[in-house]
This record gives structure tokens, sequence and C-alpha cells, in this order.
């Protein structure tokens, strides 16, 4: 086995690693704090609208009444599909995972965005007011079509949380939903440098649209060790089954050597700092509804994944489960986090085309030295 090469100017997964300067976020570890331009993720979560915050990370400050109407406003234009998209989500595969209809959408309303090669600050900023509308309507509706259903339109009276729930069931969330889902939707916002924003800000620094970023963070998030890490939290949670058997079956995860989605995070090694609060919020919610299993058989999780491993749940753990009292597919639980990463994504879209610079790192070599090409019919 040949020896293993060190480069001690190399850090595998880019870990640590200082990739740009940014003014929309902040990721604290060591306080457990994230901030959003300035303000803490979890206070937002508790007292703002999802749509204060996203008007926050792509403008760059939180809105006045007036400015946080007209934003609202243009959002909801934006939630109507056209005919033709609703045709088109309608001939995909009905096997295929929601993020794939999601990317396609996105693909296919860039040709009728009239600012689409327009990469000027404003321009920018209306791209991404459209992309906040159009993500939670692709979502619904490409649900509802591959299962069959007629998509159900946006109601301008409605919240942007209230409104995707409306749009993918039809029914108005009572408050107790709306208040818990838009939380999730704040804490899901905006995380930094994380793979899908910077897979956005590789691509939106080589001059391409504002499109083709989303689309390459879509496509990033949909990853199991990404934004895929709710569908399979989930999924353990209902393998488990009841709170008195999740002791067991973390022990003998651990033994397995298996990896549990919803816990452990790149950057949190003491506790991801959305945890608590959206724990709080969702076991308010489960009381609400007489339903504690669910919330019972995550804290059993955490107890024993910090206990033997001291490894701490992620924001994926909570949201999964709060998620499926809801009602809400499992499948949709990666769209959502687009539909909430949306904000954040064309943010820093927006400000890596205000400062760019083509994203271009280097890689260290370790194949064969240089040898000469032998013909086909002389080769061993």
């Amino acid at each position: 086995m040949p020896e293993k090469k060190e480069y001690p100017n190399y850090s595998p997964g880019l870990e640590g690693v200082i990739a740009g300067v940014s003014s929309i976020s902040r990721v604290d570890p060591e306080k457990q704090v994230l901030t959003l331009r300035g303000y803490d993720a979890t206070e937002l979560a508790k007292k703002a609208s999802f749509e204060e915050v996203a008007y926050l990370l792509i403008v760059g400050h939180l809105p006045k009444k007036k400015e946080l109407n007209d934003f609202k406003a243009r959002i909801k234009v934006h939630m109507h599909l056209h005919r033709e998209l609703i045709d088109m989500l309608g001939l995909l595969p009905k096997t295929k995972h929601p993020m794939d209809g999601l990317r396609t959408g996105i693909s296919f309303l860039s040709g009728s965005d009239p600012d689409l090669d327009d990469l000027s600050h404003d321009a920018n900023i209306r791209k991404a007011t459209r992309l906040m509308g159009f993500t939670p309507a692709i979502v619904a509706a490409g649900w509802r079509i591959q299962n069959g259903k007629e998509p159900i339109s946006s109601d301008p009276n409605l919240s942007y949380a209230a409104n995707f729930l409306w749009m993918l069931h039809g029914e108005i969330p009572t408050p107790e939903t709306e208040k818990v889902f838009n939380a999730s939707l704040i804490l899901y916002a905006e995380h930094g440098f994380n793979a899908s924003t910077f897979a956005c800000r590789v691509t939106a620094s080589t001059l391409a649209d504002m499109y083709c970023a989303v689309v390459a963070g879509i496509g990033t998030l949909k990853g199991s060790l990404h934004g895929g890490a709710n569908e399979k939290a989930m999924e353990v949670m209902l393998k488990i089954g009841d709170p008195k058997k999740a002791e067991k079956y973390i022990l003998e995860a651990i033994v397995k050597k298996e990896k549990l989605m919803g816990f452990g995070h790149r950057v949190y090694k003491t506790g991801d700092s959305r945890v608590p609060t959206l724990k709080e919020l969702g076991k308010i919610y489960a009381t609400s509804k007489k339903e504690m299993k669910w919330y019972d058989m995550a804290q059993t999780m955490e107890e024993v994944m910090v206990r033997e491993k001291k490894i701490y749940p992620n924001v994926d753990l909570p949201s999964a489960w709060i998620y499926y009292q809801m009602e809400i597919p499992i499948p949709l639980y990666t769209p959502i986090f687009a539909i909430a990463r949306m904000s954040g994504w064309t943010a820093h879209i927006i400000e890596q085309l205000d400062k760019n610079r083509l994203i271009r790192p280097k890689s260290i070599y370790e194949g064969p030295e240089l040898q000469p090409y032998v013909s086909i019919d002389k080769r061993k």
C-alpha cells in the first residue's frame, strides 16, 4: 500500500479554508450564534416574518412597512404559474424527486425573465424577488401534479409560509402551524458558505446568469450530506417507530458505525445554534396537536448521541419531525429547504456579482509522471 502523502497547504473538503468575505451572515460556533446581517437568527425566527428576513438578506436591511408590502406584492405576483410551466411539469416522470422538478422548473422560467442577462445590482434584486415567488409555487404544484391532483393558486391574503402550505394541501394552516413553519424557513434561509451557497457563488463568478447559479445550488442541495439529510432523518425516525425503541436503535447504529442524518455539523461541534429555537417552537406545536411521540423520540435520540458520541443534533432533526406532523410528504423536505435558502442563495449571488472575481482554486496532482504516447497496436 503506497504511503499516504501529506500536503500542508491542502484541506480536504476545504474545511477551515477562508474562501471569501461576506456581509450576509456570521456563524459563530463558539458562542453558538447565527446572525443575519447583524440580527440574531433565533430572535428573527421568533419575532419576524419570513418575508422580512428574505428582504433583509436580499436588499441588505430590514424593510419599512411600505417596502415590505411592496416586496410581498411582487413575490405574490410570481407565485402564479403560467399554464406552459404547469404543462411542462406534467411531462416529467412521476418517479422523479421533487428537487428535480424544481431544478427543471427554474430552468424553464429563466427564458422568460426580462432581466436574465442583466447582471446589474438592481436587476439581480428583481430576479431574486421573482425566484422567491416561483420556488414555492413550483414545489407545491409539481407535487400535486406528480400525484394526480390539480395545482392550487396562491392566496394573496396569506403570508409566504401559509401560502406554501395552502398551495400544497388546499387548506389554510392554523396559526400554530404557520408560526412554526415560518420560523423553520427563517432558520434555513442562510448559513454562510455552505456547499450549495458556495456552488451558487462559483457559478455566479463565471458571470453566468442568476438562474444558472441557483440551479447549481439546487443540484448541490439535493445531496444527502447537505439538504437531503432531513429526509433521511425522518426515515430513521419512522423506522424506529416508538420513542421507547430509540435508545436501542441508536446504540446499535453506533456499534455498526452507521452515519445518522440529523446529527453532527461541519461548523458546529457543540451544538447547532438553530436547534434550541426550533425544538422549543416544535414542542409548543406538538403540544397543541396533542402528539408528543416524535418530539420525545428526537429527545431520546439526542440524549444517546450526546452521551455516547458527543455528537449533537443539527437543524435537520427537529425540522424533519415537525414537517411530518404538518403532514408534509417526506420527499418535499429538501425542496422546502430550497424554498427557504433561495433568499440566502440570491443574496450571495448578488454579493458575488457586486465585487466579482472568478473563483478558480488550485489542485494537487497525484497522477503518473510525463510518459510517451504508445500507439494502440503496441500497447500491452
